[in-house]
């Protein structure tokens, strides 16, 4: 079925709404959640949670990128349930994604109003876009799904500790231009 029409069944809270979305993108989202949680049943329980997000939110939303609005929940819903977790001394792999992203982008910490916190998106949209290709999709792969350094490595045909040397080079690029923005870091 076609994202317009999965999403037109939600329009007409349609319940089988739900049923096509886990048909279509459930993989993707365990996946997503997964690669953040390290815990087969938290994620589970985030995909559901994503499920019911989108119910109550569509209406009134109507996505353009289907895709990227299930990704962007769940990984929301994954992300806060990794610090839940992590409140309770609890290790899982989110630490690593997000320690590796915390010398190049501001934290999180401080009250950013809506307008930085656009700016920002549109500098490392245009920082991504101005990557080659495969730069960009591994920055992507990485750092918004999660995808393990391995399984990049694999998939890149190369070894995992070139492709983290590259990971490090690209996030060190990141940050200079986040600098050359006068990005506060």
């Amino acid at each position: 079925m076609e994202d317009l029409e999965i999403i037109e069944l939600y329009w007409k809270r349609d319940e089988s709404a739900i049923e096509e979305t886990n048909t279509k993108y459930g993989k993707l989202l365990h996946k997503i959640s997964l690669n953040i949680l390290s815990n087969f049943e938290d994620s589970q329980e985030c995909v559901n949670d994503t499920y019911i997000k989108v119910w109550k939110s569509i209406p009134p939303q109507r996505p353009k990128f289907f895709t990227a609005y299930l990704g962007r929940i769940v990984r929301n819903v994954s992300i806060n349930r990794w610090h839940e977790s992590r409140a309770q001394k609890r290790y899982s792999s989110g630490d690593i994604l997000l320690s590796e992203l915390a010398d190049c982008v501001p934290s999180s910490g401080t009250t950013e109003s809506e307008i930085e916190t656009k700016v920002l998106s549109e500098i490392i949209s245009k920082w991504l876009f101005s990557l080659p290709k495969n730069d960009r999709v591994l920055f992507v792969r990485r750092y918004w799904y999660g995808d393990s350094i391995k399984e990049l490595a694999i998939k890149t045909g190369t070894t995992p500790n070139k492709l983290a040397g590259h990971m490090y080079r690209l996030r060190y690029c990141l940050k200079n231009a986040l600098e050359k923005e006068e990005v506060s870091l």
